[in-house]
């Protein structure tokens, strides 16, 4: 996750780019391959940028040290462009400079757009699409102000941004989009940040950015204007000083700010894989060719192997390529038969479960090639492997996981569309079709948490259930398992997942009206075989809970007892999208049960023992 901070600062404590750079050093722990800092002096933008860690600027500062009272910092990671100088936020033109987090899906075409305007892009990032586009506003007459938020309004995408310009000591211009962003209140100063943690230093006093807020901030305060553009007041908090109680933001639980947080890491997670002027997927480079590979293992534990058996579908549909999908502990002592030039997937967020350290040695000793998806760079499990592609999705302190889940998908997704490349089983046009998909991922799940208030609602009518069932067919059915753990997990309630169609091979006979049957089913090509199953369900009198989009909804009627309408996207990625209100509603289910939700009973984040 990349870091944000802007400092309007006050005159008595002199220039703001060390503040800032202090600031950045907090933000470390999202994990960065280059910094940057902006500030106005004299009026004018000045700029300090380096590759690599947070001390490359510092040094950078220490030869060519930068005034100015205000300003704005960055720490990236790479995206698309590579982790160089040049890509390095912020970004500037001669009046405005930047910084961002997140993807702008529509860049391309902004792109064009300005470039016949006569705009110069000096780097390879969909950010500098922004700096333009406000400074042609400003050419074209608009004030900073309105240049800002017209701006706002041509961006499509998951965002945060934090804007100065040039001559302006009193002003910037912040926003959020499924991004979070937050505003900080201090003694003739004021901040902004990607969280509170870097602004703990000179404040306690935070206001969080609503969705789809954006904020004028000058040194006497800030102005919050909603989407519309409308004025609103949103509440400033008192923080407590400590990593964790700040790290919650305004979020009753870690798990909650978590959930939210996947539109702002999943859209980094695609950005490290993606290229927009190509509109592909392009992984580092890979120590073998898919067309070579006789058969991939993938390994995980609890809800990493549930992304395994998503991928299984993607692997074996696009690529036609054989996958077996194993629990780590099991698969370490059954002496499964590994081919020669086989590939191992292993899965895990923390990259020290030694279950899967432990499958992951053993399939080294068999001399398969070891990829591993992990969220910890430097785990144990990184240094084991043959190539490692990271998650980014920051710290994950609930117990319960939610983003890494997410992110892990993301990976996936993007590692299934290079095999089927690679084996000649995918043409550029379904590419493209695919790529696409993947990179509308961020604001589709910005639309899937409005429904939040309508799941903690159906939470109400559920949570006093004993028993439930999960039920979805083809990539549905994993997300079914996963839903089913993650309400076992923190709720302590009994929930299974099943393939709908093996419904009448046993689970039916648990069908009555206490036990509610949530039904992950996207309008796929599976749907009709699990309306069909749902109306068994109904006909027995259990309570259908359907997670579909409009069309599937509709298609239904009355079927269901409750519905969860989530956006239409390509069936491809609605795994990554069905995710999110299955952790919602075991979320919500488990505050009403009055578990602890971020450490439930027996459970540890990272199992280091067998």
């Amino acid at each position: 996750m990349c870091g944000i901070i802007g400092i309007i600062g006050s005159e008595k404590r002199g220039g703001v780019a060390n503040r800032i750079a202090e600031g950045l050093k907090r933000l470390e722990y999202r994990g960065y391959d280059s910094a940057g800092i902006a500030t106005l002096v004299n009026g004018h933008i000045d700029r300090r940028r380096a590759e690599g860690k947070l001390i490359n600027l510092v040094n950078r500062l220490d030869e060519a040290p930068l005034g100015g009272d205000v300003g704005i910092g960055h720490t990236r990671w790479a995206t698309h462009g590579i982790p160089n100088e040049v890509n390095a936020h912020p970004h500037a033109t001669s009046n405005v400079a930047l910084v961002h987090n997140g993807i702008i899906e529509n860049f391309k075409e902004l792109k064009a757009e300005l470039v016949d305007r006569g705009a110069n892009f000096a780097s390879e990032t969909d950010t500098e699409v922004v700096v333009h586009l406000i400074s042609q506003y400003l050419k074209d007459g608009l004030d900073p102000v309105a240049a800002a938020e017209t701006t706002l309004k041509r961006l499509e995408g998951a965002f945060a941004l934090a804007v100065i310009f040039s001559g302006e000591h009193d002003l910037m211009v912040g926003a959020r989009r499924g991004s979070p962003l937050v505003v900080g209140y201090g003694d003739n100063e004021m901040y902004l940040g990607s969280d509170a943690i870097a602004l703990a230093p000179w404040t306690n006093r935070i206001c969080y950015l609503d969705e789809g807020d954006w904020v004028v901030v000058r040194r006497d305060g800030a102005e919050i204007h909603e989407a519309s553009g409308k004025v609103v007041q949103r509440e400033i908090k008192l923080t407590a000083n400590s990593l964790g109680d700040i790290s919650k933001g305004n979020y009753r639980h870690f798990m909650l700010k978590e959930i939210y947080e996947q539109p702002t890491v999943i859209g980094d997670t695609i950005h490290s894989f993606f290229n927009p002027e190509e509109r592909s997927i392009q992984l580092p480079p890979l120590p073998f060719d898919f067309k070579n590979v006789p058969k991939l293992t993938i390994i995980g534990c609890g809800t990493a192997s549930y992304a395994g058996l998503v991928a299984k579908y993607w692997f074996e549909g696009m690529a036609r390529i054989p996958v077996e999908v194993d629990v780590a502990s099991e698969f370490r002592y059954r002496a499964a038969p590994l081919p020669e030039g086989g590939v191992a997937i292993f899965l895990s967020q923390s990259g020290e479960t030694m279950d899967t350290l432990e499958a992951l040695k053993l399939c080294k000793a068999q001399g398969q090639t070891i990829l591993s998806i992990i969220n910890v760079a430097d785990s144990s499990i990184a240094r084991e492997s043959d190539v490692v592609l990271q998650t980014l999705a920051g710290p994950e302190i609930g117990v319960a996981s939610t983003k890494a889940f997410t992110t892990q998908l993301v990976v996936l997704a993007c590692l299934a569309i290079t095999a089927a490349k690679q084996r000649g089983k995918l043409d550029a046009q379904t590419e493209a079709i695919l790529s696409q998909a993947i990179t509308e991922v961020p604001s589709r799940c910005v639309e899937v948490l409005h429904h939040d208030e309508h799941i903690q609602k159906l939470a109400q009518d559920i949570f006093k259930a004993r028993d439930a069932l999960y039920l979805g067919r083809g990539t549905g059915y994993p997300i079914a398992m996963e839903g089913a753990l993650k309400l076992k997990e923190i709720s302590y309630i009994h929930a299974e997942g099943y393939p709908a169609g093996e419904m009448k091979h046993g689970p039916i006979a648990l069908i009555d009206e206490q036990v509610p049957v949530i039904v992950v089913a996207p309008k796929d090509q599976w749907f009709d075989k699990v309306a069909s199953n749902m109306a068994e369900v109904a006909a027995r009198g259990g309570k259908v809970v359907l997670i579909s989009d409009g069309e599937g909804v509709d298609s239904t009627g009355d079927t269901a007892w409750a519905t969860i309408r989530l956006p239409s996207v390509h069936p491809f990625v609605a795994p990554i999208l069905y995710s999110i209100p299955v952790q919602l509603l075991a979320y919500h289910i488990a505050v009403l049960k009055g578990t602890d939700v971020d450490q439930p009973r027996n459970l540890a984040k990272s199992v280091t023992v067998e």
